[in-house]
């Protein structure tokens, strides 16, 4: 019984940190990162400032979460691929299983464009680039981690972790880039799959 009722103040808590990253993501895309307080953030999740407080430090912390599960989200998916599937291939599908984990925004296909030049500002909003910068690479030393766990090298040791690690961060980054620039608009998934499918290759170059 004491097992259940600490797994479940666990989901409510993962819950309550998700409602309110989403919703600074939300409101940040409609009003525009200047334009929203922590209390709108936390009135837009239904819990009060210091529910907020307990959570995140600011309202940049509170839109980046979401950068930071996912990439969490993608090394997991990593560690239960089957183990005899060539590297290239799980880390593609672990990608797009990360993307689509309980994501309640558009952000699976073509997206609305609205909602995508809010997004362009959001993403490109100075005041948030020391977030991002520092999410990323917990993000890279997490998944690193996870590559060698599946390959069975010492990150410490060898390079090829933290190499596909790096490579891994900065293709995910171009999929995103790409997501929010294409004419015309295309599904993450359909870029994702190309941008992964020409590292599996080895980047050749183009015809």
């Amino acid at each position: 019984m004491d097992t259940d009722r600490a797994g479940l103040r666990e989901r409510k808590k993962r819950e309550t940190r998700i409602a309110l990253s989403w919703a600074a993501i939300r409101l940040t895309v409609e009003r525009g990162f200047a334009n929203v307080r922590i209390e709108d953030i936390a009135a837009e999740a239904g819990v009060s400032t210091r529910t907020f407080s307990n959570y995140f430090g600011s309202k940049g912390e509170a839109i980046v979460a979401r950068h930071h599960d996912r990439a969490r989200a993608i090394a997991a998916a990593l560690r239960d691929r089957p183990a005899g599937e060539p590297i290239w291939d799980a880390v593609t599908q672990a990608a797009l299983d990360g993307f689509a984990l309980g994501e309640p925004m558009p952000d699976q296909g073509a997206p609305d464009r609205s909602w995508l030049t809010g997004l362009r500002l959001m993403v490109a909003e100075p005041a948030l680039q020391s977030e991002f910068q520092k999410t990323g690479a917990a993000a890279e030393a997490e998944f690193a981690l996870a590559v060698a766990e599946r390959t069975g090298t010492d990150p410490t040791r060898d390079v090829y972790p933290r190499l596909v690690a790096g490579v891994v961060g900065a293709a995910l980054n171009v999929v995103t880039q790409q997501w929010l620039v294409a004419e015309p608009a295309q599904s993450l998934e359909s870029i994702l799959r190309d941008v992964f499918g020409r590292l599996a290759a080895g980047l050749p170059a183009p015809h």
